[in-house]
Formats: C-alpha cells, structure tokens, sequence
C-alpha cells in the first residue's frame, strides 16, 4: 500500500505499487472507498474527461484495492495506490483495516517516501520497522520510535496493529535537493527491499536503465554548481560512514513466512 501525499516524495512509493500491478498476469477489484467521505475536493479536485464520443466523465480521487495474480513464490498480493485522505483518518484506517481482514491478508506492508540527507550518487536507503516486537526482532527490523504529531501513516499502523495484524513499514530516503518525480531509483530501492523482506518477486532490476539515466541526469545538473557539488560530497562521507539501513539475506523472507505460519 502507498499513498500519494505527505509521505510519498517523488511518488517513488505509489510508483513502485504501480509498478506491481504492471507486472500481475490478471487484477480483480476487491474494494474502493467511497471518496465522498475523506476528501477536501477545494484539496483534490475531481477530475472531467471528454471520452472518444464526446461524452463527459467525472473521475473522483480514488482508493481502490486490487488483488493481483503475480509470477514467483508470493502469487497473491492486494495491492493500494492511493491518494492521502485530508479527512477521518481513524474512520479510513478502519476500512483499511476491514478490506485487511476480509480478504484474508496476513501482513500488511506500507510504502512510503520522504526527504532526507541521501546522496544521489549512492544507492538510496530504505528504513524498516514494524510495530509486532517479535517480527522486528526476526527480521532485524526498528520498531517505530518516533513520538509527536503524527499523518495517516502514523494513524493506520496503530489501528492495523491493535487489530492483531502483522504490519511492516518501508520508507526510503529521497535526496531533498532533487524531489521531483519520477525517481526511478528510490523506487527500485523499495521494490527491492520489499522482495528482500517479502519473497514478492517486484522484477526491480527491471528499472535500472531509467534509475541510471536519473542520476546522469542529476550529476550534470549538480555538476554545474561547486556549491552543490561540495555539498553531495559533504552527504556521501556521511552515508559511506554508516552501516546498512535494513538487513540484507536470501534467508529474510523464509524469516517472514515461518513468522507467519507461527503465528497463524
């Protein structure tokens, strides 16, 4: 699940569900969430369309969930690529909460994207946490540490965990000097870490050629600036100098599915 908005710069993170569904032999609609309830349209306006014929259609901002059929040892995914409600957060996480449970889903697994001190020049580090103390542990995994005022994200993984499911986080740091989209390579990163922990077969290599050609694109741009330049310097002495943000292991992901089988 991803949701354009707040947490996701660059839209790395509903680009990378997007992505997902891209690569599904088939999808079914299982949900949508009535927009009407959540939304500020002064905010997020719909949208009208003029189809071949002619005719006018009105697109709301939508909230679909989509199971999709996929290749490799994960086949069955619902998939979220959203859009940030403005209203009743608690209310919203609820029906996330619902399509969790009556679907059968056994981990629920938040995408998201956020500004940070990351080099563009360095593979970009995707942060991992998950509230179960136990699943943390087992997968190296934080547990959320963070206290103060708090957006959906916050709001639905304190709902989803009090309602017994398995929830896991991934954020990866985008450089706050190039946020605009699309960001070809904080999406490869989170395919790749959500492969990694999950077994979801995300084809993430599929993006290098476009996550290489970002960052030639990036290096000429701050190449003409010997301010940026000593800058992006200053942030990979940084980077170089810390350990990995998530555990790395083709072990990882039987990790979570014996965690799983546990724990049903």
């Amino acid at each position: 699940m991803a949701l354009e908005g707040l947490f996701d710069i660059a839209n790395a993170a509903t680009d990378a569900v997007d992505h997902l569904c891209g690569l599904a032999t088939s999808q079914t609609l299982l949900a949508s969430i009535d927009p009407e309830t959540f939304f500020d349209f002064t905010q997020e306006r719909p949208r009208v369309s003029l189809g071949p014929d002619g005719a006018r259609t009105l697109d709301w901002p939508q909230n679909d969930a989509v199971e999709l059929r996929l290749d490799g040892p994960v086949p069955e995914i619902i998939a979220i690529s959203g859009i940030e409600p403005h209203l009743r957060w608690r209310t919203f996480s609820e029906s996330i909460g619902e399509i969790a449970q009556q679907s059968g889903a056994r981990l629920v697994v938040t995408l998201g994207a956020m500004a940070g001190l990351a080099p563009h020049t360095r593979p970009l580090g995707v942060v991992g946490s998950a509230s179960d103390t136990a699943l943390a542990a087992k997968l190296g995994l934080s547990k959320p540490s963070y206290q103060g005022p708090t957006g959906l994200a916050g709001a639905l993984h304190v709902h989803l965990h009090e309602a017994g499911l398995a929830v896991i986080s991934m954020r990866v740091s985008v450089p706050h000097y190039v946020t605009q989209s699309p960001n070809p390579e904080a999406t490869r990163s989170l395919l790749a870490r959500l492969e990694l922990v999950t077994g979801i077969e995300t084809r993430h290599r599929e993006l290098d050629a476009d996550a290489l050609a970002w960052r030639r694109r990036v290096d000429e741009a701050v190449a003409s600036d010997p301010d940026m330049q000593r800058y992006v310097g200053q942030l990979e002495d940084q980077i170089d100098a810390t350990d990995d943000l998530l555990p790395s292991g083709d072990a990882i992901a039987a990790e979570l599915q014996a965690w799983l089988r546990d724990r049903s």
